[in-house]
């Protein structure tokens, strides 16, 4: 299959980028910053922004599905106290709001879409400790993932949403759990499984599905 990869310098989208060339797809990584994206056979990179739907609508052409990784790789603190440097608070809404348009004017069905446990269906699975962090600290944040996932929820494509817990930078191979009914067994996982699952998603689970992702 032929994948766009809409947010591909972070963690999550690299990670998925290496799963689906590893699987024998054809990659595409939509990106801003190209230097950051490493040539390897089977990849190739589409420049631009997410928050421009000119961009996107160029970037989605010709491709079977699209993966979605979207997000603000600031420090959370200072993201909260002084809004976003370099990124709009608003980029995973506004930026997968453009994807599910360019996918419709294209003809493109496939989306998957990274978004966050404790949103939608999960939010009452959240720790006490995790909610607050989601109140006071994430709230713009967790806001706009909330309206992201509306989004997709409305757009009318064969969608599925990945709620991962807390994210980490572990090398190592976990044992996914990934649950339809919003349940977490641990409360973190890589990124570098959280790439694999969403990866296997482009062609592996049923359309219009929300799942909660962590370690097993």
């Amino acid at each position: 299959m032929k994948v766009l990869v809409v947010g591909a310098t972070g963690g999550s989208g690299r990670a998925a980028v290496d799963a689906l060339l590893r699987a024998g797809h054809e990659v595409t990584a939509f990106v801003r910053r190209p230097e950051l994206i490493e040539a390897r056979p089977g990849l190739h990179v589409a420049v631009g922004d997410a928050m421009h739907a000119e961009d996107v609508e160029r970037a989605v052409v010709g491709h079977d599905a699209v993966i979605v990784t979207l997000g603000i790789r600031e420090n959370a603190v200072l993201v909260r106290l002084r809004g976003s440097a370099g990124t709009p608070i608003d980029v995973r809404s506004a930026g997968t709001k453009n994807v599910i348009a360019a996918m419709r004017a294209q003809g493109v069905r496939r989306l998957v879409v990274q978004t966050s446990y404790g949103v939608g269906e999960t939010k009452n699975g959240l720790r006490w400790i995790d909610a607050m962090l989601f109140r006071v600290l994430l709230r713009d944040q967790i806001a706009d993932t909330e309206e992201q996932e509306r989004a997709v929820r409305a757009s009318g494509l064969d969608w599925v949403l990945v709620q991962p817990v807390h994210l980490t930078d572990a090398e190592r191979e976990e044992t996914v759990f990934a649950s339809a009914r919003g349940e977490a067994r641990k409360t973190s996982i890589s990124r570098r499984s959280v790439g694999r699952f969403l990866a296997e998603c482009v062609g592996g689970r049923a359309s219009r599905e929300s799942i909660a992702l962590s370690t097993a």
